[in-house]
């Protein structure tokens, strides 16, 4: 029995009634959410939903306003947060306009077992060196290897800053819009590679933001719809992405398919309504 207010050890992240304010504007909640292990979540939403907020108080990035937010068995605000980050695996946008044009691929990804950009006075073990290979051939980025950063193209980046995200073996995985700025190709390239990781028993708790349901790979198990900052829907992937939720989370008529388990969204012409 867990007592009122103590994380739960069997969860992932925990938020209760988390609030985020920045001055007199509400960006995230108050919402309730739980992840676990094994579980594979998409946040979706319009722009303005407040799902990056959302993504940096579970990457102990921001704390709440007001509510608790636990991770890995941790409270935020009783814990240290440089030993929490760690066990957890990030990419996101912001953390692509850190990187240096002239890093080394490989550089890029062992680093992040010293949660630093850029090489200076590090050691790092041959294991740290397989393990960052491992991680760019898991994502099929191992030919970038010997690339600087600033060579590759937007789906090279996306792909090597997700092998970044998993060199320190995180239990937990969060993804902000990792098909952002892709083309056709480079996006259902990424999310056949994310359907491949979701699959993988041995893989972490993954979420993942996105503002397009047709980048949901085929094996997340859960969604959270957010609108203005609150749940909309939340729960199992079926129940939580319909016509319905997307409808009111986007504030217009939306009409949805299904197909081979992907999801594709479009707004209802005049004549479905």
């Amino acid at each position: 029995m867990v007592a009122v207010g103590e994380p739960n050890p069997d969860l992932l992240l925990e938020f209760d009634d988390v609030l985020l304010r920045r001055g007199r504007n509400t960006l995230v909640g108050p919402v309730d959410w739980r992840v676990a292990p094994g579980e594979r979540w998409v946040v979706l939403g319009p722009n303005g939903a407040g799902k990056t907020s959302l993504l940096r108080i579970a990457a102990a990035e921001l704390h709440p306003t007001a509510g608790e937010a636990h991770l890995l068995g941790e409270t935020l605000g009783h814990t240290d947060v440089s030993e929490l980050r760690p066990r957890i695996g990030l990419s996101s946008a912001a953390l692509a306009l850190r990187v240096p044009g002239e890093e080394s691929v490989a550089d890029l990804v062992v680093s992040a077992a010293y949660a630093v950009l850029g090489r200076w006075r590090e050691d790092y073990d041959e294991i740290d060196h397989e393990r960052a290979r491992e991680m760019l051939d898991a994502v099929g980025a191992g030919h970038l290897a010997d690339r600087t950063y600033g060579t590759l193209s937007e789906g090279e980046r996306k792909r090597v800053l997700i092998a970044r995200s998993l060199m320190t073996d995180p239990e937990l995985l969060l993804l902000d819009e990792p098909a952002a700025g892709l083309d056709l190709g480079g996006r259902e390239d990424l999310v056949a590679r994310l359907a491949e990781l979701a699959a993988d028993d041995a893989a972490p708790g993954i979420v993942l933001i996105t503002h397009h349901v047709e980048e949901i790979p085929p094996g997340f198990t859960h969604a959270l719809l957010l609108r203005e900052g609150r749940a909309v829907a939340q729960g199992p992937l079926e129940q939580a992405i319909t016509a319905e939720n997307l409808s009111e989370a986007f504030h217009q008529p939306i009409s949805l398919t299904v197909e081979h388990g992907r999801f594709f969204a479009r707004r209802k012409s005049s004549h479905q309504r």
